[in-house]
């Protein structure tokens, strides 16, 4: 997604959040794996200490073991619901299966979805990215 949107990458432990932060970026992409039905816990606390922006989109991206089947439940929904209340106009979600070993009874067999992200997601990723460039 970066490179196709030739973007820098920021992880939201390296931010330091003020005003400036966010300033210069038209669009901002938020996103981690899952862990327990939602993005990481860092994700979260960093979305909370932002100024509320002005016109900026943002756009929503994560990595589970089971996908994300909306019949289940939507894991975006937390942060996409922090992301609007703070301001943001959320253009779009991406959501692909991602190597997992957080639930401990997968490591007996090494996890689930071994090798991915791959080729496929990542183009998959690249194309939704250039989506959102319109």
């Amino acid at each position: 997604m970066a490179k196709a949107l030739n973007a820098e990458l920021l992880q939201a432990e390296q931010a330091k959040v003020d005003a400036n932060v966010l300033s210069g970026y038209d669009l901002v992409g938020f996103g981690s794996g899952i862990y327990y039905g939602k993005h990481h816990e860092s994700l979260f606390y960093f979305v909370d200490r932002l100024p509320a922006p002005e016109n900026k989109r943002a756009f929503i991206f994560s990595t589970s073991g089971i996908g994300m089947p909306p019949f289940i439940y939507d894991f975006h929904k937390p942060l996409k619901k922090k992301l609007l209340e703070k301001g943001f106009d959320v253009i779009g979600e991406f959501s692909c299966r991602g190597w997992d070993t957080f639930i401990r009874v997968l490591n007996i067999v090494g996890g689930i979805n071994k090798g991915r992200p791959n080729k496929k997601d990542l183009r998959r990723a690249e194309d939704f990215a250039r989506g959102l460039k319109i």
